[in-house]
């Protein structure tokens, strides 16, 4: 689940390799132009999500390079604005609801230019809700495992704006059931034990939605759309490997 600086520092326990060792370092080149020109954060919100929207169009029209490529920009973008948030000090709830909301919408679009152009509309939506299901378990698994080990986060700020409500009211029709979900099944299942460890929030890490879409570039730049809905459903796999680890270490350590 994409978040926009829910913290000062960033949010992830466990690397995600495509993100740390690319688009981060790319995206932190652009923040000293952003900040030069006063670009606000919530700016390059709205700029990555027309880049994703524009992206599905594309897709949707079966310009599967093109679209790839935008996919990549639109990643770009998405890490910029949390790191120009962090750098100018604006972090806050109001954008992180916006990122977030920002990422479902695009994904909306372009999981339906994927059922357009494989003409597999079942399978895409299957694919978009196991999406959906492995970016909800990366979010909570990360945060319980932060919680946990009592890692320290710096909450942003928040506003009480009309505009930071209706964000939230939105969050919470979608990302607040999945969250509720997964927290739901930990208690259900875990308790108060810490279940997850550094190995399973790394694997999550790496399922995030960067190396997502950076999945997908790779996909449609091959002509093979298709073998991106197998393979995010491929990723319930292995959500059900790690939570069967999860079991197997509680029971060992009581």
């Amino acid at each position: 689940m994409s978040v926009t600086a829910a913290a000062a520092e960033p949010r992830r326990a466990g690397r995600e390799l495509v993100l740390e060792l690319v688009f981060r370092p790319l995206a932190n080149a652009l923040v000293p132009l952003f900040e030069r020109a006063k670009v606000p954060p919530p700016a390059v919100v709205l700029a990555n999500a027309a880049v994703g929207l524009v992206a599905a169009l594309v897709l949707y029209r079966g310009y599967l390079v093109e679209a790839a490529l935008l996919l990549q920009l639109k990643t770009l973008l998405d890490n910029a604005d949390g790191a120009l948030a962090r750098a100018t000090g604006r972090v806050t709830v109001t954008g992180r609801y916006l990122d977030t909301i920002a990422d479902l919408g695009v994904n909306v679009a372009v999981f339906v230019a994927l059922a357009h152009v494989t003409d597999e509309p079942l399978l895409a939506a299957a694919a978009f809700l196991a999406l959906a299901a492995v970016l909800a378990v990366d979010f909570n698994v990360t945060e319980l495992y932060r919680e946990a080990r009592e890692i320290p986060t710096i909450e942003p700020s928040s506003s009480g704006t009309g505009l930071e409500r209706s964000l939230a009211f939105l969050y919470r029709i979608w990302f607040g059931v999945l969250d509720r979900v997964v927290r739901g099944i930990s208690t259900w299942r875990f308790g108060d034990r810490p279940a997850y460890d550094g190995f399973a929030v790394t694997v999550l890490a790496n399922l995030g939605l960067t190396t997502q879409l950076a999945v997908l570039g790779v996909c449609l730049a091959l002509g093979a759309p298709t073998l991106y809905l197998w393979l995010v459903l491929g990723c319930l796999l292995v959500l059900g490997a790690l939570h069967v680890r999860a079991e197997l270490r509680v029971r060992n350590a009581f």
